[in-house]
């Protein structure tokens, strides 16, 4: 027999739920498995499940699929090969003139479909200027984004539903939504301007009012300031409101 005869392909498939076990475990401590995998034999075991129904091998699932805030999804490059290795597939063509990316997607039967995502988009989406790929690789963020858009709409049964990987890591936490929350509730209230007209309308009954003991400055300004924006001068005015000390004695002589 000849030395170059092709001998069986070794697999690491699993073939029932033990040896899938046993997969996750040997794969989770292992250094060369992507970082979500890395001690979560469970991760691993949803990962090969989901490639599974996908069509993928396991460690090609591995490589496919992100568990992002919990949920798992496909990277961008995943989605195109399963979608262009369908029979339902007749053509995938993606395009970007600098502000606009645009796929093109033709199944088989259909009409062709088209979906774009442009930097108007991405600031409508709050996207724009983002820290992290939105600001270095904005290009590649758009056709990601027009690529789900395409794909998920038009090959939904071979995605089985999945979520595209680059258009998860956009969705904000519940934590991130929390920490958002709780720093508009921090924030000072913004009290609206006392108007200067109403000072003065009010001036001669505070000024009575101040004489006769019934209230103070002090006391004007305290209410004042809990419902409104009391400017120096403002104060300066009502504090003035108060009579002078001797005036009294002067007015009495």
């Amino acid at each position: 027999m000849s030395d170059l005869a092709i001998k069986p392909t070794f697999s690491l498939a699993p073939q029932n739920l033990d040896e899938a076990l046993k997969f996750a475990d040997y794969l989770a401590n292992s250094d060369i498995v992507p970082k979500d995998f890395q001690r979560k034999p469970a991760n691993i075991l949803v990962a090969v499940q989901w490639g599974m129904e996908l069509g993928l091998q396991p460690m090609q699932a591995m490589q496919s699929i992100a568990v992002i805030n919990g949920r798992p999804s496909l990277w961008g490059d995943a989605v195109i090969a399963l979608a262009r290795s369908s029979p339902m597939c007749e053509y995938i063509t993606e395009t970007d003139d600098g502000e606009t990316a645009t796929c093109r997607v033709k199944r088989r039967g259909e009409e062709e479909q088209v979906r774009t995502f442009s930097m108007t988009d991405a600031k409508l989406a709050g996207l724009a200027g983002k820290s992290g790929p939105w600001t270095q690789y904005p290009k590649r963020m758009r056709q990601m984004r027009a690529r789900a858009f395409a794909l998920r709409d038009v090959f939904p049964d071979v995605l089985r539903g999945m979520p595209v990987a680059e258009e998860v890591q956009d969705i904000p936490t519940e934590r991130e939504l929390n920490q958002a929350h709780v720093r508009k509730a921090d924030e000072p209230k913004q009290l609206p301007a006392y108007p200067d007209s109403k000072l003065d309308e009010m001036a001669d009954k505070w000024r009575g009012m101040i004489s006769a003991g019934r209230t103070s400055p002090e006391h004007l300004l305290a209410n004042l300031s809990s419902k409104y924006t009391i400017t120096p001068e403002q104060i300066e005015r009502i504090h003035a409101l108060a009579p002078i000390e001797g005036d009294h004695a002067d007015a009495s002589a």
